[in-house]
């Protein structure tokens, strides 16, 4: 073994250590609490009133990777809300071109694009780590969620809070994963509804301390005030749409569950929409379509006739951001596949209403909706037809085997 290999396991071992003992620190064992409880998920999946989805068994070499676990019993992955730490590798040509520099490594990834990037770096590993340590030995975790209407992401992915049971106390590993430096506050998407001042707390914690992420020492991304900018615009913008749809039905965020079962009970009727702007396919001969992100495969259509519109109102320069679109809920029948479909139609710019602020790197093309997914996206096809309702969990035994989980891969190198 060379000295450099060496030296490398030597702080390899260090390293995993500091993590194990910070994750562990927090004290306690696993509570067993009581058993799971099925039918209760059903339910607390099925009532706007429901925030705790119920206590879950963590899987065997269930955490994926520092924002990504999964639990038994549901039918898909967590996606832990507020969290989004960076990569981990995964391929052996990402490991060769780190191993041959992290400067030259990380400046050929951002050439890629003019837009903040998502690569693998020594610190998502870290926090893959981190998150194993944190988990070590727990055998059931706490589920909430942090709106009723918010249940799943675009790839399927129940959005969720996760807790352990430490000292009798419930401990939000959400808050955590931010105050070791793991994570930034994620707000991306919006702001916590429900712990928004602890994730505060907690990043101003981490930074003051220079965990993680904060370290200038570490290999991580090197933009994240760039990113918290951008990221903390993009949540007033939602927050600002949540205030004003207080108390009105015509209001709809579509990412809730219920958007579309909604909006098939406004047919005919003019709605606001809160929605990122995905692909716009310009049609031959007919309307261009702004596909409006909810789901993979069920996004909604909002149709413009007429193109000087769609180029007034500047939806092209925020594909990827959120905008308020407003317009008449309709029905069309497709002629290819003969299925009937809602769409919303805009006939004046005024009807689009985009944010003030700038993304980085405009005009880059459309930014992914969500950190992409961890597992296959589910198997839905077609446009939205408005009776969609939100799926029930799914039971293990439908599912067939638990899908394989990855193996711990090596740490790469840290050079001093």
């Amino acid at each position: 073994m060379s000295g450099r290999a060496r030296g490398g396991a030597a702080r390899r071992a260090l390293w995993l250590g500091a993590v194990a003992a910070c994750a562990l620190s927090c004290g306690g064992g696993p509570s067993l609490g009581g058993e799971y409880d099925r039918g209760a998920a059903q339910a607390s999946l099925a009532t706007d009133a429901g925030l705790v989805l119920g206590e879950f068994p963590l899987r065997a070499n269930g955490v994926v990777d520092g924002d990504t676990i999964r639990v038994g019993g549901l039918d898909g992955s967590l996606r832990l809300l507020a969290l989004d730490t960076e990569e981990t590798f995964k391929s052996e040509r990402d490991r060769r071109d780190y191993e041959a520099g992290w400067e030259s490594y990380l400046a050929s990834r951002m050439a890629r694009t003019n837009r903040p990037i998502k690569v693998p770096t020594p610190l998502g590993e870290e926090a893959k780590y981190f998150a194993r340590a944190f988990f070590e030995g727990v055998q059931r975790v706490r589920i909430e969620r942090d709106h009723p209407r918010e249940i799943r992401g675009r790839f399927n992915r129940f959005l969720a809070y996760v807790f352990v049971e430490r000292d009798g106390r419930w401990v939000n590993y959400n808050v955590e994963c931010v105050r070791a430096g793991m994570s930034p506050y994620f707000t991306k998407y919006g702001y916590s509804r429900r712990f928004h001042d602890e994730f505060v707390a907690a990043q101003r914690e981490a930074r003051e301390a220079q965990r993680g992420i904060w370290d200038p020492s570490k290999q991580h991304y090197t933009d994240y005030d760039v990113r918290l900018a951008w990221w903390d615009a993009r949540a007033d913008f939602v927050q600002s749409f949540e205030r004003d749809a207080e108390g009105r039905a015509d209001f709809v965020a579509l990412t809730n569950w219920d958007a579309l079962r909604r909006l098939d009970a406004l047919e005919g009727q003019y709605v606001t929409v809160l929605a990122t702007v995905g692909d716009i396919r310009q049609g031959e001969r007919g309307p261009t379509r702004v596909m409006l992100s909810r789901r993979m495969f069920s996004d909604l259509p909002a149709v413009f006739f007429d193109p000087y519109v769609l180029e007034d109102s500047r939806a092209r320069d925020f594909q990827g951001e959120y905008v308020r679109m407003r317009g008449r809920v309709q029905r069309w029948t497709n002629p290819y596949n003969g299925r009937e479909q809602l769409q919303l139609r805009v006939d004046q710019a005024s009807q689009v209403e985009v944010p003030t602020y700038t993304p980085p790197g405009n005009g880059d093309g459309a930014a992914a909706d969500e950190d992409g997914p961890d597992e296959a996206p589910p198997a839905e096809t077609g446009a939205p037809t408005g009776r969609a309702t939100e799926p029930p969990v799914t039971t293990e035994a439908s599912q067939g085997p638990p899908p394989p989980t990855e193996p711990l891969p090596s740490a790469p190198q840290v050079t001093p």
